[in-house]
């Protein structure tokens, strides 16, 4: 197999010359299967399941055993020759099917159901944006009508700035 690989998933790399050049061609396609567009039965699972099928993938969790140790958090595929696995890069997502939502790979951890966004829409219209200030508290004085009316409005303001009410 080549010694160089892609930067990004460690593909293996196709060289000038190079004897039995599918052999690289087909473990680069084999990880990309495991890469590309990732849906994994578990997310941090450290031990291996005993009866996997082909095709099946895990995120392997920070105490990995057996055929997965040396491989935390990494993406682990099974396929015909054994386990493949992809180290995981920032940025880089999987669908955890036990889980129903996705698992994102930042600051060297699998964050599970965190979505980050600046603003959320809905059928074209905005539902969440930017956190507005803090609505100060109604405090003691003379007229509580007055200041309970200026917190509800503040309130409502702050909802209607996010998309919430009209």
């Amino acid at each position: 197999m080549s010694d160089e690989r892609s930067p990004r998933l460690a593909l293996p790399l196709l060289q000038p010359g190079q004897a039995q050049k599918e052999t690289d061609h087909n473990e680069a396609l084999t990880l990309l299967d495991i890469a590309a567009q990732a849906a994994v039965l578990a997310v941090g699972l450290d031990n291996p399941p005993v009866d996997p099928a082909p095709g099946e993938c895990w995120i392997v969790g920070t105490a990995p055993t057996g055929a997965w140790n040396g491989y935390a958090g990494a993406l682990a595929g099974w396929t015909a020759g054994g386990w493949r696995f992809v180290a995981p890069t920032p940025g880089m997502t999987a669908w955890s099917i036990a889980d129903d939502m996705s698992a994102r790979y930042e600051a060297g951890t699998w964050w599970l159901g965190e979505i980050r966004a600046e603003r959320v829409l809905i059928d074209g219209v905005q539902v969440l944006g930017p956190r507005g200030s803090a609505i100060p508290d109604p405090g003691g004085g003379v007229s509580v009508d007055a200041e309970a009316r200026a917190a509800i409005s503040a309130m409502l303001n702050a909802l209607r700035s996010h998309g919430l009410i009209e």
